[in-house]
Order: C-alpha cells, then structure tokens, then sequence
C-alpha cells in the first residue's frame, strides 16, 4: 500500500480530460494542480475542514466562505450542494465530526445569508442535509440536526416556498419523543419536542406550505406531545414535595428544563396558535389518545391538559371545546358509570372558563345538553347505583359552575329553562319521580348561585308558579328539593342554618333589615300564593324533616318581608296553619301537634322580628301555657314513629292562639288590624294564580276554601261606597242618636257584637243572592221599580198641568218665558226620561 496515493486511479485514466475538476475533491490528495483548477467556492468549502477533525470548524477560513457567500448569493445554492455531499460521504464513511463541522458550517451561513432572495435553494440543501442526519443512528447527529432545524425555524422568510414538505420531520420528530435510549432519552425526547415545535412555527405561519392541521399530522404531533405530558402530573406532585421539605428551591426547578414541561408549552403554543376550524383537529386525537391509553380513570391528567387547552385557546373558541368534549361523552353513553364521571368531572372543571365567552343561546344549549344527559341516564338505568349517582351529582356540579359564570338575568333564565323541563305531577311513574328530583337538584345548584337582591326579579311569575306546583307534589324528597330552592333565593342575610331548627326561643344570630317598598309589593301580590303552598305542603307529610324544611322557608319569608304593612298577612298565615291542625282529620296525632309547635314558633319569630312587644308578650304566654299543660305543642318536633299518640291530648282550645287577640295586640300598638279581623285565615287547596294580587278586602265568607265565579259576591260588603275600596279605610254607620257621646261611639272601633250582626248581615246576602231562584230575585225587586215608574208618572202630569196654567196666560209673558227658561227636568236630568 502507497504512503502517498493520487486521485486518478488507472481505470480512471481514460476519463481524465472529461471530468478533471470533478476527480480531485479529497482533501488528502497529492496533486497540487487539482486544487488550484477547480471553482473558488469549493476551495473556500475544502478550506472550512481541518486536517485534524478533533480541531474543529477552522474559523478564519469559514469567515472567508461567509463574505464570499454575502458578496456572490448567487453560490449560495452550490456552496449548500456541496456541503451536502461531503456531509454525505462522511457520514456514510462514519466520520462524523466532519459531519457535524459540514453542519456548524450550514447553520452559520443560514444565520448570515438569510437575508438573500436566493435563501430558498440554499434551504433545500439545508432541509437534505437535516434530513440526512436525522435518519442516522447516532443520536448525537439527531440532536444536532433538531437544533439546526429549530435554528432554522426561527427565521422569518421573505419569499414563499410551494414546494417545501415537512411530513418525514413531523414523523421523525415525534419518533424521537418516544424514544427509549437509556442514555440520552431526555436529550433525545427534548430534542424532538422542540423539532415539532419548530415544524409549529414554521406551518402554522406560511399558508403556502403543508397544511400542518391535517389529521395525518395532528395524529402524531398531539401523542407526542400528551405522552411526555403524562409524567407531569407526577412529577409536579414530587416537585411540591421536594419544594415543601427544603430539598429542591425554586430557582433550582425554574432552571431545569424537562421533557413534560417543555411538552405542555408546545401544546400550549399549538393550540393558541389554532383558529375555529383547526380547534378539533387538536381535540380529536386528545380524547383518542385519552380513550386509548384509559387516562380518564382517574382523571388527575385529563383534567390538568384540558385546562390547558381551554387557558391557551382564544376565547372565542372556548365553547367549542366544551361542545366537543359533550359530544365524546355522548358517544361514550355505554361506557362505564366511573368513565363517564371522570368526562363529566373534566367538564365540570373546564365548563366554567368557558362560561365567560357563552351568551344568549350557546349558554341554553349547553344547559340543555347536560339535561339531556341526565334524563338520559335516568331513564337507561332502572336503579341508581352509587357509581351512576356519582356520575348525576357530577353533570349537576358541571351545570352549576357553568351558571356560576353568568350574571344574575342569565341565571333567571337558565333557572326557568330547568323549570320547564321537569316533567309534570300527574307523571307519578319512579322514572319521572327520579327525574324530577335530578332536575330539581340542577335548578337548586344554579338557584345557590343567585344573589338575590329584589323578590320580585328572582321570582318572576312564570317561574314562580310551577315552583308552586312543585311545591305540593306528592313526593317527600321533591317538595324537600323545592324548600331548598325556595331557601337559597329568599336568604339574602345567611340566615337558613341559624333558622334551621324549630325553636320558640330566640335566635341570636340572626341578621335583617327592613324590607324595601319592592319587597313589600310582592309580599301582597303573591305572598298569599307562596304561604299557601306552604300549608299544603305541611299537611301533606308527617315527616320531621320536611315539615323542618317547610319551617325554615316561612320563617326567611317572615324574617326578609315582615313589617308592619305585612304583619296582619303573616299572622294570617300562621292562624291558617293552626286552623289545619284542627280542621283536618286525616292527620294523624303527632301531625297536628307538629303544626302547632311550628304555629307558635312563628308567632314568637314575628313579634321578635317586627318589635312588636304586646304582640310577643300574648306569645310568651301562650308558650308558658303550653310549657306547663302540654309540652307536646312546643318544640322539638315529634317522631312519628317514636311518639305515641295515646299520650296527646288535643282538646286543650284554651292553648291556642286566638284570632281576636292578636287583633287586639295589634291594635294596642298603634296599628291596624282590620285585614287580621275580616279575613279569614289562610287555607289548604286554595287555588295559585300569581298574576292576582291578594285583596284587601277579605271574604267574608271564612269557610269557602277557594274562589269561584260568584266571589264578587262574597265581598259585599252592604254598602257601595267607594271608600272601602281604601285600603285600611272602613266607612262608619252612625247610630240612630246624634248626640255627642253617640259621634265618640261612631268615630271609635264597632264592637264585637256589631261586627258580628253586620257579618251575619252579609252573610244573608250572599245566601240569599246566591241561593234564591232568579224568578224570586225579580220579584224582590220589582216593586222598586213599580214605585220609580210611579213617580216618573207624577213627576210628568204635574209638568203637563204647569205648562196648560202657563199657556193661559200673557202671550209675550209666555214666549219670554220660553225663550229663556227650559223646564227643570230637562236642564238637570235629560239622560233620565230618554226610553
């Protein structure tokens, strides 16, 4: 073997003149007139390279190449063949310092001349010279070539490329995020994050490439990236722990970059880079890797990439990730009860950013998506296993973090869009009592997120009277529900713990303020119907805690609207209830002594609340009584199951609260009592209308329970002047002697046996209007007429006689008169004799 070789070999003699620059390109070569013939850019090339390749890139020379490459661009595409070629055989001939100086050499002519117009078939060689390292084995070069082409992606180009393709990049790189060398697996999985983060950038920001949001891509680069992101969850918890015992700092961890960390910051740049139709080319290959890998149980890491996701996507896109993520969990119905918990835990998580950007029908929608998948796992489910209630209570949190987000108006709206979705009392199937409860507990969940101000915009009436209905079902645990929605909205001072239990004594954590004018106009304008409902649903059930929850709402209804101008309403409620307790037979012992323990500590609560001291002096009394002879009519409630009724003496009238004594309670304090006194008090199965307001003048007849077509009748009062329509005003009767003492008499109250005989007066009345035939009632009424046609017939003969007296006399005396006076019958009254 020769010391000293040549670079024409005897079979290539022959070839010599043809190809002579070509021939000689080794470096080693002996033959000084190759060099010196063949073009100045391949010398400058040959020069960057030491003899030695431990040395390095040789810095002087590669300065050289650089100012030629700057002051002949045109080169520049051969300078970056020619490199490629010498990286080429190098590698093949493992010699791959030289390869990564060919590369060095790449990067720093890049850097310089990506200036040029011609930079794009310089890149091409660039592009194949990556290519080429990165198919290599040596991980060092795959390493190299990433960060060249990280380098690369950080240049803005000028011109555009329509040629250019980067599928075998987005495939190589995602390999290497997988990979497993023991050795260098983080250096090789970071390197390959930042190569699809550079791919990224360098797509996402030229429309004229690769369209990079084709689901070939996404489909690698996403996994990719959640696979490394799938030991954050860990490693952050480990972090904590490291952090809180003193052994890692915080500037220690700020300055170690990790495979996972740098993974979630390229999903965050991918997906913030995303416009509206590229967003679910991100989510689908989410929820497939997801679906595959089972990382939604438990779902500690979906929930922490699905925050992602929804803090770097822009807002307005928001809505579409929470459609996506429902859609999946339709599809995911026949999954196990714990899958479908963990989607809707996820949702619940997420659902709340969202909440920001969704208004008017895109916040109805989701709302009724999530109903719609609680009716239907409702109704594929004969009973409610534990897993599957997990799953309801789960899409309910979901729906109240999602109304949390909206203000009050939309909260209105989203509440009465639950209303009207629960099915109807006359469904008494277990489906539709199960339904009702569930949708019950979703309109609860929004309703705890109300802040009420006024009464009257959280109850508007066409949410106000199905909550009613509700309030009388049948069923123990909905009418329970509907007293906790009733609560949350009537609790503006965090007063429904303190008034939880029923107590005569007094609560001295409770917090009011006097009611606002709004206020007290709903109280009269429906008031009436919501303190029936409660009668009816006390009456209904023996059951301690419910009879508790329909106690905590009547006392925050007294508590937030008493007053004086509501006071007589209030005791009318609390006489009502008294009055079923003894009126109602079909409750049971205990029952009615429930009631009447309740009555009372409603009275007590209301003299406390409106300060009125005689009023809650008479209570005070009532509750001593009752202390010494039957302790049964205080609280506590009675079990009915602990309790016998053997016991229980109900016939004890004298302990009752009566009627005529609150009025006088009333009125030795200086207000008004007339409603207390002529209204009957509230009773069971009266008819809701909340478009009605609650008249003043009350019927007189006390035992009707409910209205019909003739109750005009029944408020005739005998006398049609139109001063009792006033409020409070009654008109006086004067007795037959005007004297002095009989004016004091007609100015100061009417006494009992008065008010008596001018009841029974009217109830006479009523009877006799609403009992006789129509033939009697003619008859009564006809000699009235008889006597008005009589005297209509006197009235005219006179007037013909005066005017024949008239006519006899004077003739001018007669026209004067007729001139300017008319007869008086028609100056004043014409209207009357006109047939």
């Amino acid at each position: 073997m020769a010391l000293i070789r040549c670079c024409f070999e005897p079979p290539e003699l022959p070839e010599f003149f043809d190809g002579f620059v070509q021939k000689c390109t080794d470096p080693s070569c002996c033959c000084g007139c190759c060099s010196a013939l063949r073009p100045r850019y391949k010398r400058l090339v040959d020069n960057i390279f030491p003899v030695n390749a431990e040395d390095g890139l040789v810095k002087s020379n590669m300065e050289k190449l650089t100012f030629y490459s700057l002051s002949s661009p045109d080169k520049l595409d051969r300078i970056g063949e020619y490199l490629y070629q010498k990286a080429t055989k190098d590698i093949n001939r493992k010699r791959y310092k030289l390869a990564e100086i060919a590369m060095e050499a790449m990067d720093l002519l890049l850097q310089a001349c990506h200036a040029q117009t011609t930079l794009n078939l310089f890149v091409e060689s660039f592009l194949r010279m990556v290519q080429k390292l990165l198919e290599d084995s040596n991980p060092n070069l795959k390493i190299m070539a990433t960060n060249s082409f990280v380098k690369f992606a950080n240049i803005n180009e000028d011109t555009p490329s329509y040629h250019r393709r980067y599928d075998f990049f987005i495939s190589k790189f995602s390999s290497m995020c997988h990979s497993d060398n023991h050795d260098l697996r983080d250096s090789l999985r970071l390197a390959g994050i930042k190569g699809l983060q550079g791919v990224i950038r360098k797509t996402v920001s030229d429309d004229l490439v690769e369209n990079i949001w084709d689901a070939q891509h996404m489909e690698k680069i996403v996994p990719s990236l959640l696979f490394n992101m799938q030991f954050c969850v860990n490693v952050m918890f480990v972090k904590k722990n490291l952090m809180a015992t003193g052994d890692l700092t915080p500037v220690e961890d700020a300055t170690h970059i990790t495979p996972p960390v740098l993974a979630e910051e390229v999903l965050r740049e991918l997906v913030g880079r995303a416009s509206f139709g590229h967003i679910r080319s991100v989510l689908k290959p989410l929820l497939m890797h997801l679906d595959r890998h089972e990382l939604w149980v438990p779902n500690t890491f979906a929930i922490h990439t699905f925050r992602i996701v929804m803090i770097s996507i822009q807002p307005q896109y928001s809505y579409t990730v929470v459609e996506t993520l429902m859609q999946h969990l339709d599809n995911n119905f026949k999954s196990s009860p714990k899958t479908r918990t963990s989607l809707a835990v996820v949702l619940s998580k997420i659902i709340a950013i969202a909440a920001g950007e969704s208004v008017g029908p895109s916040a109805l929608d989701i709302i009724n998506n999530l109903l719609t998948h609680l009716r239907t796992s409702v109704s594929t489910t004969t009973e409610i296993t534990a897993e599957e209630s997990q799953y309801q209570e789960a899409l309910i949190n979901a729906l109240g973090e999602f109304a949390n987000h909206h203000p009050d108006y939309q909260k209105i709206e989203i509440m009465l869009f639950i209303m009207n979705t629960v099915p109807d009392l006359s469904k008494k199937s277990k489906s539709d009592q199960m339904l009702q409860n569930i949708l019950l507990k979703s309109l609860l969940k929004v309703g705890t997120q109300y802040s009420t101000v006024s009464f009257e915009k959280a109850f508007p009436a066409s949410f106000l009277q199905p909550l009613l209905r509700m309030a009388r079902a049948p069923h123990d645990p909905t009418r329970m529900i509907v007293m906790q929605i009733f609560q949350a909205l009537l609790d503006r001072h965090q007063n429904e713990q303190v008034l939880s239990t029923v107590s005569v004594k007094p609560y001295t954590a409770l917090s009011q303020e006097p009611p606002s004018r709004s206020d007290i106009i709903f109280t009269h304008k429906y008031g009436a119907n919501i303190m029936q409902a409660l009668i009816d649903s006390m009456a209904l059930s023996d059951r301690v805690d419910a009879l508790s929850s329909s106690y905590n709402t009547a006392a925050l209804l007294i508590v937030e609207m008493s007053c004086s101008e509501t006071v007589q309403e209030f005791l009318l409620f609390i006489l009502g209830i008294q009055q079923v307790a003894h009126t109602v037979e079909s409750l049971g012992a205990v029952h009615k002594c429930n009631l009447h323990s309740i009555a009372i500590a409603l009275l007590v609560l209301i003299s406390r609340v409106t300060g009125i001291n005689n009023l809650l002096e008479y209570a005070q009394k009532i509750v001593d009584a009752r202390r010494e002879e039957a302790p049964y009519y205080l609280a506590p409630l009675l079990e009915p199951k602990k309790t016998s009724a053997k016991n229980l003496n109900l016939s004890l009238p004298h302990l009752a609260i009566d009627k005529l004594a609150l009025g006088e309670c009333l009125q030795n304090a200086g207000m008004d009592a007339q409603r207390l006194n002529s209204g009957a008090p509230y009773a069971l199965h009266q008819t809701d209308n909340p478009a009605h307001r609650h008249s003043w003048v009350e019927s007189v007849s006390a035992h009707m329970t409910q209205r019909n077509s003739s109750a005009d009748l029944t408020v005739y009062t005998g006398d049609v002047d139109s001063v009792n329509s006033s409020p409070g005003v009654c008109k006086r009767v004067l007795s037959q002697e005007y004297t002095f003492d009989a004016m004091k008499r007609a100015l100061a109250e009417p006494t009992e046996a008065a008010k008596r005989e001018q009841r029974e007066k009217q109830l006479q009345i009523v009877r006799t209007f609403r009992e006789s035939e129509f033939d009697e009632l003619v008859r009564r009424t006809e000699p009235k007429h008889d006597l008005i046609q009589n005297r209509l017939n006197e009235l005219f003969n006179s007037l013909a006689m005066e005017r024949q007296i008239t006519q006899s006399g004077d003739n001018k005396t007669l026209q004067l008169q007729a001139t300017n006076d008319k007869p008086i019958y028609e100056t004043n009254f014409p209207e009357l004799f006109y047939y």
